[in-house]
Parts: structure tokens; sequence; C-alpha cells
């Protein structure tokens, strides 16, 4: 008898588990970037992007409840178009995003721990001391997420709450929320979108919740309201956030520096402890940066396994059991990121890598409508998945205004799969045993 995963989330840990996934990094780290583009409106920005997260979310909605199985968008683009390397590019993608997101976090936790010196040491430190947890093995449970959560949540309630309480004492300027700063020769509209394609960083988080659908009850009631719940909470989170934020502290200051939020309880409520705050965003940044590398490492690991990636990356360590080789390069890939790229390029390019797996997600949507289920499952009205597909292809693309070194990041990045991915072919070849496919049902 094949062992199957419990099913133990119900609708309340499952609504706990999306929101504290889409919160962390993101707000925490780029409100002051996004700032930088668009100026006061930059609650602008994170409503669309909220938007376009909600769209694609409808296409996860159908797929998670067509195909209740814990491997994600791997799945659905294998099932849909049954392409090897594609199944590939869009794993790797993902496996990807996790490293550029787990090396934002690393920068925005030296910027809140050491706001006014050089943080780099701080950054390649604190991604050395996540590989040793990483390595040593970290055990993550649904309750160790409630109070993840918890505190992520507080820090982003403190904002909103510094930002009402100074607005109602007549600190403040909400006429900031309707300007907008564009560089010379440059449109309102390519700012906004360019602001849009940064801000959709702090939107991701939720497509990881397709990975517990195999230990969540009756998926398929469960996920339709609970994933739009969590989205619409966050969205709302986000929206107050910017509003607080760009209230009370001028754009242009807003968007200097690593720590923004920081900066705006500073300026509202100058006598609480900022120690707090700070401690606070350090926390929720270190989560989502173990999260993220355990995800890239055991990701490698299971790629070494399908024989797509070179096989001694899918070596465990005898004693901890851990995945160490993956481990060890996914942290090397994650040193160069912090050396070599900013927070604002590294959260680019994670939003630039999800909205291209995002835009093949949606489309499988359309693809697998051929592909009938005995079970009932949500199905999402056929316009949506096309707004989805197209709204994302867009903000990926460089007509969104999004900065070149996000695609110089990713290019990077890519290069090292083309490379990972000849060497595992060749090496097959020489064995006469043939690329292996890979496995559609291994967790992303």
């Amino acid at each position: 008898m094949t062992a199957t995963l419990h099913r133990v989330i119900g609708p309340g840990l499952l609504l706990l588990f999306i929101v504290g996934d889409i919160l962390g990094t993101g707000v925490y780290a780029l409100t002051g970037k996004v700032a930088g583009e668009v100026g006061g409106a930059v609650w602008l920005p994170f409503l669309i992007a909220f938007v376009v997260a909600l769209l694609t979310a409808f296409s996860y909605l159908e797929l998670v409840t067509k195909y209740p199985r814990a491997a994600g968008a791997a799945l659905y683009a294998h099932k849909a178009f049954g392409l090897h390397f594609l199944t590939f590019m869009v794993a790797y993608a993902v496996m990807c995003s996790g490293l550029t997101s787990a090396s934002s976090a690393a920068l925005a936790f030296a910027g809140n721990f050491m706001p006014y010196r050089s943080s780099l040491l701080v950054a390649l430190g604190f991604m050395a001391l996540v590989a040793l947890i990483n390595f040593r093995g970290v055990g993550e449970s649904v309750k160790a997420n409630v109070v993840l959560t918890v505190v992520e949540l507080s820090g982003l309630l403190i904002v909103i709450g510094v930002g009402g309480y100074a607005l109602a004492h007549g600190d403040g300027d909400l006429s900031r929320l309707t300007e907008f700063a564009t560089p010379p020769g440059e449109s309102v509209l390519l700012s906004v979108t360019a602001g849009t394609a940064l801000a959709f960083f702090a939107m991701v988080g939720f497509e990881d919740s397709v990975n517990m659908a195999e230990e969540t009850r009756d998926p398929a009631r469960t996920f339709p309201r609970v994933m739009l719940t969590g989205l619409c909470i966050t969205g709302a989170i986000y929206v107050l956030v910017a509003i607080s934020a760009v209230a009370l502290v001028p754009p242009a200051e807003l968007s200097e520096g690593t720590a923004p939020l920081l900066a705006v309880v500073r300026s509202g409520a100058p006598g609480f402890p900022l120690w707090i705050f700070a401690w606070i965003t350090m926390f929720a940044v270190s989560n989502s940066a173990l999260i993220n590398m355990m995800m890239a490492s055991r990701l490698l690991y299971g790629m070494a396994n399908e024989r797509v990636l070179p096989r001694f990356l899918g070596r465990i360590h005898p004693v901890r059991r851990t995945p160490w080789a993956g481990i060890l390069l996914t942290t090397l890939i994650a040193f160069g990121l912090i050396r070599f790229a900013d927070l604002a390029a590294l959260g680019g390019t994670t939003a630039l890598l999800l909205l291209c797996v995002f835009t093949v997600v949606n489309v499988a949507v359309l693809v697998l409508r051929r592909d009938p289920v005995p079970h009932e499952h949500f199905r999402a009205p056929t316009p949506i998945p096309v707004l989805g597909a197209l709204s994302c292809a867009f903000l990926a693309s460089p007509f969104s205004g999004r900065d070149s070194a996000d695609y110089r990041v990713a290019g990077a990045l890519l290069s090292i799969e083309v490379v990972l991915w000849a060497f595992t072919y060749a090496a097959d070849r020489a064995r006469r045993g043939g690329p292996a496919t890979v496995d559609p049902g291994q967790r992303e």
C-alpha cells in the first residue's frame, strides 16, 4: 500500500499558511524602492500587483482542485505540454526565485541590523548561518508557521497603527498619495508599470500553498475560499502599509536605505522602541530566507535524483540526512547574488521569474480544459486566465519598464541552468541511458 500524507490542515491553518507565506521580505524591504519608481502614489503599484496576483490565483485554484497533488507549477506544465525541458525550466525558475528571495531577505536583515554602515558582511554572514541551520535540519510544523505568521503580521500592523495615530494627531501629509515622480522623458504609465513589476514581489507566496494540497482536508472545497480570503487580507494590509509609509515619510527619503518601514515607525512614533520593530522585521525576513533556501536545496536534490541535474547534487550527509551538496551550491549562488546584485534587482528578479511561471500556469489552465477529471473542481471563468496570462507576460516583458538588471540577474541564473542541463545530457548520452524525464509529482 502506498503511503500518503496526513490531511491535517483545515481552513484556519491553511489561511494562516497563505497569509504567512505572502507576508515578509517584499513589503518590509521594497516599499521604499517602489516609492522611488512612482513617488507618493506608492499604493497604486501594490494595488495593481494584487489584482494581477488575484487573476493568477484563480488559475491555481482550478488546477489545484483538479489535480490535488503536491507538485505545483511543474505538474501543471507537464500535464499541459508534456515537454521535459519546459517542465525542468519551470521547476528551475521556482528554485531560482527562492534563491533571489532569500538573498533579498539577507540584505533586508542586514539593513535592519546595521542601517547606517556597510551591511554586505552582515548579509553574507546571515546567509552562512542560514546554510548551517539548513544543513543541520529544520523541522517545520504548522504550529510554528502560526507563530511566525503572527510575528510577521504584528510588524505590519504596527506600521498601520503608527500611521493612523500620527494622521489622527495632524501629522503626516496625505496629499502625497496622488503625487507621481517620473524621470524626465518617462510617462506616468511607465513609472506605474515599473513600480508594479517590482511590487509584485510582495504578492508572491500564495502559489506555494498548492504544495499543501495533499495535506489539506477536502482541498476542492477549502482552497477556493481560503486562498482568495488570504490574498484579500494581505492586499489590504499592503495598501494600508503603503499609505501609512508615504504619508509619514517623503518618497525620496523612503527610497533611501534598506529598512524603509523602520524609518516610518521612527517618523510617526519617535517614542516607540525601535529595536522591537527592527527585531520583528529581522525575524520575518529570516523566516523567509530559511524557507526559501530549504526549498531551493531540496529542489536541486530532487532534480538530481531524477537525472535532470548532475547526480552529485543529490548527495545526502550520512548523519544529518540533509542534502549537503544542494545546500552548498545554493548557498554559493546566494553569496554571489548578495555580492553582485542590489535589493531592488533581487526583488525584481524574483518577480520576473515567477511572472514567467505564472504565465505558463495561466496558459496551462486553458490547455487542460480538454482533460476532464471524474471529481468536481473549481473552474475559473475563461476570461480570467486569459487576462492573467496577458498581464503576467506584460509585467515580465521589457515593455513594462522593468529594470534591465532584473534580466541580467535572471540571465546569469539561467546560464547556470543551461550548463547543468548540458552536463547532465552529455553524461546521460555517454551512459547510453538518454535523459530521464522529470517526475511531475515531485514537490517543488
